[in-house]
């Protein structure tokens, strides 16, 4: 009996990964719109000069398997206010639930630990109930919801000890 094992790292972004990242998060949120009341999230307006910016300015973490880029997440940190708010997290359909998404978060938990971060958010679309079970599964809660945008936009915490 044959086994196929495969191997997924996470490290941080590059300009060379600028193009992989946005193939990345235009597919999943693509996939976002379909299962949301959005119809065109923000995500998918966005360029690789806004990328680049990202990784100059904030943490941008790239997931691969295999050597090929599968998921990325952003987060930016308040040093000032020990916060941090995490964006653009993406994990390719056909990666999804393979544990990528949850080694991403891993290490964005390290880093946020290491930062002496107390608290991080995000927002999401409330009504996609794989995306709530991952966040809560994560260790997020809800803290408020709004329909700033047109749809019930969940604002989730995780609060750091």
């Amino acid at each position: 009996m044959e086994y196929l094992k495969s191997y997924f790292h996470v490290r941080s972004a590059t300009y060379d990964d600028i193009e992989a990242i946005q193939s990345i998060v235009r597919e999943a949120f693509l996939r976002y719109a379909e299962l949301s009341e959005v119809a065109e999230p923000e995500a998918l307006r966005e360029s690789a000069r806004d990328i680049k910016k990202d990784i100059d300015n904030m943490i941008v973490l790239i997931a691969e398997r295999d050597n090929t880029p599968v998921g990325s997440v952003r987060v930016k940190i308040d040093e000032e206010t020990k916060t941090a708010y995490l964006s653009r997290f993406a994990v390719k359909v056909s990666s999804q639930n393979n544990g990528i998404g949850k080694s991403l978060m891993n290490l964005v938990d390290e880093i946020m630990i290491k930062h002496g971060v107390k608290r991080i958010s995000l927002h999401t679309d409330s009504k996609i109930a794989s995306l709530m079970r991952f966040y809560y599964g994560r260790g997020f809660y809800v803290d408020s919801t709004d329909k700033s945008r047109g749809y019930v936009r969940a604002y989730m915490v995780k609060e750091y000890k």
